[in-house]
């Protein structure tokens, strides 16, 4: 639920032209599509915008979360009685990797499906970037499978009053919609194994992000003195966005521009010349943190995702994110205020902790 001073400054946004707010509808004709859904327009509770030929109403404030994907949409059926559709064979050019796409282009990929481009981009994989590319069904020459028919990548075991209950003093640039929404990046994020694992999981990810954060307080790094010591110039591609301009950011303080590099080059984001992205969008913002506990070993032996689906414990995490400075008795304060917030977490999740908590 959004506080008076946040809808305030989404209302004045929205007069300035940065946000397209759509308010509620009272019906959509079940014959015609209502206006197509845009990543970029916020969505109150009651909207209606139609997508991939059915009309979606949002039960809540949603923004940049795709209908038939995540669980704040609910289908009203299908539309489009005097809408033209795509004609059979839906003649759109085959996607070529470093061609630059303007939003609203439509493409075929080499699996024989279509893309459609959310957001402007300089030819990302349609199949890796969820940001810039989104599903396209197109027309009844091609079978494309609908998104409901596809697991829920908004589906997440911790609830929005569970979110504001571990963090309630936290910055409002850090939402649950966001968090919701970069689920998509790593679908099998808190989603393997039985719900017991899947919430020790979600819970030993946003203990570490709170350790990292102060309480999803700080969206970049505290210290600007450590600034200009993130660019490691022996790399290829150098720090283009300046020396001092990889510092951390978002909830697991990326840092480093050849962190910036591979997780901009995982996620479709362009993010080692435009780091602030991560300090300026919920939702990338999110997506680099779950980028690196899905995929980075850091000082540690596995992946911090690993750690917890393969019964390592919690402890594990904790190594694989700042291992190097707090495991073996470096820190133990430090190890002990990530145990805390992650006994917190299971608590309020309704599930037990397991064992080897501390490294």
């Amino acid at each position: 639920m959004f506080g008076k001073r946040v809808m305030a400054a989404l209302a004045a946004l929205a007069v300035a032209g940065v946000l397209a707010v759509v308010a509620p509808m009272s019906s959509a004709s079940a014959a015609a599509c209502a206006t197509p859904w845009s990543s970029g327009a916020v969505y109150t509770g009651g909207a209606v915008a139609s997508h991939n030929g059915h009309n979606w109403s949002a039960k809540w404030w949603t923004q940049n979360e795709t209908p038939g994907t995540a669980a704040v949409w609910a289908d009203q059926g299908t539309c489009g009685g005097t809408t033209p559709t795509p004609g059979p064979g839906c003649d759109h050019p085959n996607w070529a990797a470093g061609r630059s796409y303007v939003t609203g282009d439509i493409v075929k990929y080499t699996d024989g499906k279509f893309y459609r481009a959310e957001h402007d981009n300089p030819g990302y994989d349609p199949v890796i970037s969820t940001w810039y590319w989104e599903p396209y069904a197109c027309g009844p020459a091609t079978p494309t499978p609908s998104p409901t028919t596809t697991p829920n990548p908004g589906a997440f075991v911790v609830s929005e009053a569970q979110f504001n209950q571990m963090f309630p003093s936290r910055n409002s640039f850090y939402t649950y919609n966001g968090l919701v929404a970069a689920l998509s990046a790593y679908p099998a994020f808190a989603r393997t194994g039985s719900d017991t694992v899947k919430r020790q999981e979600a819970a030993a990810f946003l203990a570490n992000v709170n350790h990292e954060t102060g309480g999803l307080v700080h969206i970049v790094e505290q210290n600007t003195a450590n600034y200009p010591h993130y660019c490691d110039l022996s790399q290829p591609y150098g720090c283009p966005a300046g020396q001092a301009a990889y510092y951390g950011r978002g909830p697991i303080q990326l840092s480093w521009n050849f962190n910036y590099k591979a997780a901009g080059d995982a996620l479709g984001i362009n993010l080692l010349n435009n780091p602030n992205l991560v300090q300026t969008d919920p939702s990338v913002a999110w997506k680099t943190g779950i980028w690196y506990w899905m995929s980075q070993n850091g000082p540690g032996t596995m992946t911090a995702h690993n750690a917890m689906v393969n019964g390592y414990g919690f402890g594990e995490t904790i190594r694989s994110i700042n291992g190097s400075l707090e495991c073996g008795g470096r820190n133990p304060a430090q190890v002990q205020s990530r145990v805390n917030a992650y006994q917190r977490f299971v608590q309020i999740l309704g599930t037990t902790p397991g064992g080897n908590l501390s490294c």
